[in-house]
C-alpha cells in the first residue's frame, strides 16, 4: 500500500513538473535567447514573490542580452518575446499594426471583473468600433473647450498649496498631484466636482487609491483569474465585486440616467456614452449593458488621473534635485505670464523648456513600463530567422529602453535638452514610447500633456520646491504593482517665491 502510495506521490510530481515545464523549449525551437525558466515561476520569480518591480526586472534582462534583437521569457509557463529593436518594434506597433493588434488581455468578464471591459482590454473588433465612437472626446476643439475647466481646477491647487506653505507642511507631491488630477478627471469626463483639493476624506479619492492598492486579496484574485481561469468565473458567481466596480458602475449609470431625465447636454464623455445607450445599432456586435459603459468612463478616470500624477510628482522631484532646472522653468512661465497675462490653450505652446521637462520625466519616469501587443495571425520578422505564432505574446520594455545609455548617455542624469529637436532628430522614435504609438496608442495623450502642463505651471509659478529630510535619493520602485510607484512616496519642502 505505502509503495502504490508513493508510486502515486511521485506521478503527480511529475505530472506537475510536466505541465509547468512542457513548453521551456519554446524559444530556444524559435532560436530567440533568453533567461533559464524555473518551474511555476518561469523567469518571473522575483516579481511574482513581490520581491521586484517589474520594470526593473525587465530592465535587467534587457541589459544581459545587449546584443539581441528580441529575449524570449516566461510568464510561469507562457512565452513572452522582448522586443528590442526599433525597426520591429516600428513594425510592430505601425507598420504591421493588423497582425498585433490585440493587446493580449484575457479573462474579460462583466460577471466576475464588471470594468475590464475597457478600451484598453477589448479585441480588435470591439476597440475599433469603441475607440472610434470615443475618439471625437478628444479633437482639438473638444480640448479646447476643456482646456477653461483644467485651468480651474489648476487654480485650486494654486490655493490648497498656498494653505500647505502658509502652514509651512513638508508635502508628499503624489498625494497632492492625484487630488488635482481626480478633480480635473472628474469636471472634465463626468461633469462632476470632485472636490478632492478641498475635501481630504474624498470618496472618489478614497476609491482611486484602491484600485492601485494591490492588497493581498486583490494579487490572490488576479493570480487566479490568470492561472485558473474557470475556476475565476465559477468563483464569480459567489465573490463579492470589489467596492470601486460598483462605485464606478453606479456612478457612470445615475450620472446617464439624471443627464437623461432633466435634457441636460455637457458634450463631455458621459454624453458620448449616453449617445452610445441611445444608438446601439451605431455599435452592432457589442452588447452595450450598464457595465460596459461603465468601464468606458473607468478607463478614463483611472488612466487619466494616475499617469499624469505621477508625471506631476516625478517632475517635481527631478526639479528639487536640480534646482538651475527649476529655475529656468520658473523664468520661462514668469515670462509668458508678463506677455499673456494669463495661460491659455493657444500660448501655452509657447513654453518649450516645459515641453522639454516633461518630456524627459516621461522619459525616465515613464508611469507603465510597457507594451503589450499580442500577434492576431502567424508572423515572421522582418530581417530575422524568427517567426512567432498566432496569440503569441509581444512585450515592448520602454522602461528600460527610456534607460539605456547607449540610446540616452548618462540615463540617471535629468536632461531636458535631450528633448530639443536637434537631439529628437538623432533618435529612432520607437525609443521614445510614455504614451505607445501607432493605432492603438493613448486615446488621451493630448489631454493628459495639457492637464499636466496646466498642473505644473501653477505651482511652479509661485512655489519652489526642495529635498528635505524625507526625501528618498534616490527612491525604490514599488515591487507589488504595474505602474511605477515610489515605495516611500516623494515628499518635498515647499516655499514661496515671487512671481509675475
Amino acid at each position: 500500500m505505502y509503495f502504490e502510495i508513493l508510486c502515486g506521490i511521485v506521478t503527480v510530481i511529475v505530472l506537475l513538473y510536466y505541465y509547468f515545464t512542457s513548453n521551456y523549449n519554446f524559444w530556444k525551437l524559435h532560436g530567440v535567447r533568453g533567461p533559464q525558466p524555473i518551474p511555476i515561476f518561469g523567469t518571473f520569480k522575483d516579481v511574482m514573490l513581490a520581491k521586484k518591480f517589474l520594470g526593473d526586472y525587465l530592465k535587467e534582462v534587457y541589459n544581459d542580452y545587449k546584443e539581441e534583437a528580441m529575449i524570449g521569457i516566461y510568464h510561469k509557463k507562457t512565452p513572452i518575446l522582448i522586443l528590442k529593436d526599433p525597426d520591429l518594434i516600428k513594425d510592430v506597433l505601425i507598420k504591421d499594426f493588423s497582425a498585433f493588434s490585440d493587446r493580449g488581455a484575457k479573462n474579460i468578464s462583466e460577471k466576475t471583473d464588471p470594468l475590464s471591459q475597457h478600451i484598453f482590454n477589448l479585441d480588435t473588433k470591439r476597440w475599433r468600433i469603441i475607440r472610434t465612437r470615443l475618439s471625437p472626446v478628444f479633437t482639438t476643439s473638444k480640448i479646447r473647450e476643456m482646456f477653461f475647466l483644467i485651468s480651474k481646477c489648476a487654480n485650486q491647487l494654486d490655493k490648497y498649496v498656498e494653505k500647505l506653505t502658509s502652514k509651512d507642511k513638508l508635502i508628499e507631491c503624489r498625494e497632492l498631484a492625484t487630488m488635482y488630477t481626480t478633480d480635473v478627471i472628474g469636471t472634465c469626463a463626468f461633469g462632476i466636482e470632485m472636490d478632492a483639493l478641498s475635501d481630504e476624506g474624498n470618496e472618489f479619492r478614497r476609491i482611486g487609491k484602491q484600485v492601485f492598492n494591490h492588497t493581498w486579496n486583490v494579487i490572490i484574485r488576479n493570480e487566479i483569474r490568470q492561472s485558473i481561469p474557470w475556476l475565476y468565473d465559477i468563483l464569480g458567481n459567489f465573490l463579492p465585486h470589489l467596492e470601486h466596480h460598483t462605485f464606478y458602475t453606479r456612478l457612470t449609470v445615475e450620472n446617464m440616467n439624471y443627464r437623461e431625465a432633466n435634457n441636460i447636454v455637457k458634450h463631455d464623455f458621459i454624453d458620448t456614452l449616453r449617445e452610445l445607450r441611445n444608438h446601439p445599432d451605431k455599435v452592432r456586435d457589442i452588447d452595450l449593458t450598464d457595465s460596459f459603459l461603465a468601464s468606458q468612463a473607468y478607463s478614463f478616470f483611472i488612466a487619466g488621473f494616475e499617469t499624469s500624477a505621477s508625471t506631476i510628482s516625478y517632475a517635481l522631484y527631478e526639479l528639487a534635485l536640480n534646482q538651475q532646472i527649476q529655475n529656468k522653468l520658473h523664468e520661462e512661465i514668469n515670462q509668458a505670464y508678463l506677455k499673456h497675462g494669463d495661460i491659455t490653450y493657444e500660448n501655452i505652446k509657447e513654453l518649450i523648456y516645459l515641453d522639454k521637462v516633461v518630456k524627459e520625466t516621461l522619459r525616465k519616469h515613464t508611469p507603465s513600463p510597457l507594451l503589450m501587443r499580442q500577434s492576431t495571425t502567424n508572423y515572421n520578422f522582418n530581417g530575422t530567422k524568427v517567426s512567432i505564432p498566432k496569440g503569441q505574446k509581444v512585450w515592448i520594455p520602454i522602461y528600460a529602453i527610456q534607460r539605456d545609455p547607449s540610446i540616452y548617455p548618462e540615463p540617471d542624469v535629468f536632461d531636458p535638452e535631450r528633448f530639443s529637436e536637434e537631439a529628437v532628430q538623432t533618435r529612432h522614435a520607437m525609443y521614445y514610447l510614455p504614451f505607445g504609438d501607432g493605432p492603438r496608442n493613448c486615446i488621451g495623450l493630448r489631454f493628459a500633456n495639457y492637464q499636466t502642463k496646466l498642473g505644473l505651471i501653477k505651482i511652479l509659478q509661485k512655489y519652489k520646491f526642495e529635498t528635505c529630510e524625507k526625501t528618498d535619493i534616490p527612491y525604490t520602485n514599488k515591487p507589488n504593482t504595474n505602474l511605477l510607484t515610489p515605495i516611500n512616496g516623494i515628499t518635498l519642502k515647499i516655499s514661496k517665491i515671487d512671481c509675475v
